[in-house]
């Protein structure tokens, strides 16, 4: 996003933030396709078959974004790290919906092929992963979003350090280790299943 855009974005958030409903019209094409990037980024992570599409994704996303009401936007790139968190709550809720479904819940007859897909597990993985980053946030916020930027968010160091106001040495580091905590988790708790 070239600056002149990046003031505008910033200027229409604070002027959202200030009751201003005319500044989300005029935001919303300026933000939309870095809100597509994301999406895509997203969804390139999920199983083949998902039923979710970026398009949907991006359209969930933005109602949620557009309930944060009383949200005091500070700039852009606080904009995009909660788009970024709307994304992966969406993805999570549809993953627990598919999880519910598969052990039971509404039950519905599905064919061999469809059941096969049903068992690959990305949607456990998925779940798993939302609990374990939900308790590296009760012990180190930071950590947990930086997981949220760079692997939802497809932030990379840099952003994630201007985001965040840190040292990209300070992100890589605790990149690493965040990875290595959250695969120990995942590991655990999928194994438990």
């Amino acid at each position: 996003m070239e600056a002149l855009s990046q003031r505008q974005v910033t200027q229409l958030l604070l002027d959202w933030s200030d009751g201003d409903n005319e500044a989300l019209n005029r935001l919303m094409p300026l933000v939309y396709q870095e809100l597509k990037r994301m999406a895509r980024y997203y969804m390139r992570r999920e199983r083949a078959d998902h039923t979710l599409q970026t398009s949907a994704l991006v359209n969930e996303a933005y109602i949620r974004l557009v309930d944060y009401k009383k949200m005091r936007w500070q700039d852009r790139a606080h904009f995009f790290a909660v788009a970024a968190q709307a994304m992966r709550r969406i993805l999570v809720e549809h993953a627990r919906g598919h999880t519910r479904a598969k052990r039971g819940g509404d039950a519905r007859k599905v064919s061999l092929d469809e059941a096969a897909t049903l068992a690959d597990g990305k949607a456990a993985n998925m779940v798993a992963l939302d609990d374990a980053l939900k308790s590296l946030a009760e012990f180190d916020p930071r950590k947990s979003q930086i997981v949220e930027l760079r692997y939802f968010g497809g932030l990379n160091i840099e952003e994630t350090a201007e985001v965040i106001g840190v040292s990209p040495a300070t992100i890589k580091r605790e990149w690493t280790t965040a990875k290595i905590w959250l695969h120990r988790e995942v590991t655990n708790a999928t194994a438990a299943q």
